[in-house]
This record gives structure tokens, sequence and C-alpha cells, in this order.
């Protein structure tokens, strides 16, 4: 089934509310007059509200994307859809993808 693709102007969060960020986005692909993020770009993660070690494991610091489109790519990596799926380091949760595009599909 195909999803909106992520673009650098969505809201991703971690599970505790915090703002994630890619570090590196994809100029070759743009959409609504952004660039798209391929699943190779690590995101780091501010704001979280997870305590630190001992309270929690926490907080949130980076994440990587594990799935994203199987038939679309540009460079020769994948492109990240709204279903994608990440890990925060170092809880082990997941991103939370709340916001992107709604103009551009892609599997």
């Amino acid at each position: 089934m195909p999803g909106f693709l992520l673009h650098l102007g969505a809201t991703v969060l971690c599970s505790h509310a915090g703002q994630a960020q890619p570090t590196v986005v994809n100029p070759r692909v743009m959409v609504s007059g952004q660039p798209t993020v391929t699943m190779a770009a690590p995101y780091v993660v501010a704001g979280c509200a997870l305590p630190p070690p001992p309270a929690a494991n926490g907080p949130c610091v980076t994440a990587q994307f594990v799935t994203a489109a199987t038939r679309v790519t540009s460079n020769g990596q994948p492109l990240l859809l709204l279903d994608s799926q990440a890990i925060c380091v170092p809880t082990g949760t997941p991103l939370i993808i709340a916001v992107t595009q709604t103009r551009v599909t892609a599997m």
C-alpha cells in the first residue's frame, strides 16, 4: 500500500514528545517545496521528556529508520514514508510521524 513521502517539514516526535529532525536531507527529490529524507539519514532528538538513568534509560538522543519505501529510491537509498519505522537510541522506542505532506505517495 502506498504511503506519503516524508519531507524536511514533517513533524516527527519520539515517544516522549521530543522533536526529531533528520541530519541529512535529500535535495534531489522535493515535495511541497521541501527536500525528502532517505532511510540512510539518522535523526537527532531534542526535548525528550524521558529521565536519564537511574530513573529510566532516556532521554532519546538519536534515531534510525529501519523501514522505508521498497520501490522508490533516490541516489540509491529508499525514501522514507509516513508508515516507516524507526528506533530511538538509547531507549529503543519508536519515532512517531505525526504530520507530513499529503500530495506525493510511494511504495
